[in-house]
């Protein structure tokens, strides 16, 4: 059993590395991602170790690379695409919604488009204006593609793999906060589904569900509220379109109470998409309304700011509180 502890953006590396060796119609593209490694050093050592012409440095024109991307997935490749920033992501929107998205369709299911979108997205790291985006909710309301964050590094490498072999096009959105993060990775495991949300800490008083850069904070409020007492339940969510509603049901049955958690802002949210079905399906389990945690409706804030707008402990433990007092 191949067991190593990696850091997110190594266990990303892997996994792309993997990619590359199994499938010769893999290739890599974006800003940066070949000679330095990526902004991040994702990509470090992979142009090397497999020349120019499967990992590409391109130009900086995020419509130019997904447009061409489309155009390689045509022609039988499975390109990954890495947009440097996701604040970089809206010069590409046109071509990623009205093209990416709607091929398929289009063509009548005669055309697949395995293309694979990769995001480094959310705030914590003290940088400037625009890239700190977390617009998930935006390409989760697009029919046609998949949007998934893993939270660890295990699932990173195993979701990454299974967007790779997807024939849909996936936008992966990676929480570049949690890229330093360490987790132990089976390289030989069989992951499970790529959209089915995971348990990842059992409790009965109130779920948490997050997913990406949110899931650790969601554990440090489980250890807080610990110390008072109170147990619970945190889910992280994995992917976010489609969104598995069904765990999240059962999660809500078993505690009664729901707090859904994300960086991006609660208005228009995925959140309030969770909180509506919820609503919908757990009517009569529900002891207190489903509270919402994010960002505010503003413009992300300078770096000095930042954590007075994202998400904290003290916030997340607030909406708790509010919970179980009813």
């Amino acid at each position: 059993m191949a067991v190593e502890k990696l850091a997110v953006a190594r266990a990303i590396n892997a996994s792309l590395r993997h990619a590359l060796e199994t499938d010769p119609k893999v290739l890599i593209m974006g800003e940066d991602v070949g000679k330095l490694g990526g902004v991040f050093r994702v990509t470090d050592g992979l142009q090397k170790d497999f020349g120019e012409s499967r990992v590409i440095d391109t130009p900086l024109a995020e419509s130019g690379i997904v447009g061409t991307a489309i155009g390689l997935a045509l022609r039988g490749y499975r390109p990954v695409v890495e947009i440097q920033f996701d604040g970089f992501v809206f010069p590409a929107y046109d071509q990623i919604v009205t093209q990416l998205a709607k091929m398929h369709a289009r063509a009548l299911g005669k055309i697949k488009l395995p293309i694979v979108i990769r995001i480094p997205y959310g705030g914590g790291i003290g940088a400037v204006e625009h890239h700190s985006e977390s617009p998930e909710s935006l390409f989760a309301h697009v029919a046609g593609l998949k949007v998934v964050s893993p939270s660890n590094a295990s699932d990173a490498y195993w979701m990454l793999q299974q967007a790779i072999q997807s024939d849909d096009p996936v936008i992966f959105f990676e929480p570049k906060r949690r890229y330093w993060d360490k987790a132990e990775v089976n390289t030989d495991a069989i992951p499970g589904p790529l959209h089915k949300a995971r348990v990842v800490r059992p409790g009965k008083d109130l779920t948490l569900a997050a997913y990406g850069p949110m899931v650790k904070l969601c554990h440090e409020v489980a250890d807080a509220a610990a110390e008072e007492g109170k147990s619970l339940e945190v889910l992280d969510l994995r992917s976010i379109s489609p969104l598995d509603f069904d765990s999240v049901q059962e999660s809500v049955e078993r505690t009664r109470r729901l707090v859904v958690v994300h960086e991006a802002p609660v208005f228009f949210g995925s959140g309030a998409e969770i909180a509506a079905r919820i609503t919908e399906r757990c009517f009569y389990h529900l002891e207190a309304p489903v509270l919402r945690v994010g960002g505010y409706h503003a413009p992300y804030p300078p770096a000095r700011l930042e954590e007075e707008y994202l998400p904290g402990l003290d916030r997340v433990l607030d909406a708790v509180d509010r919970a179980l007092a009813y």
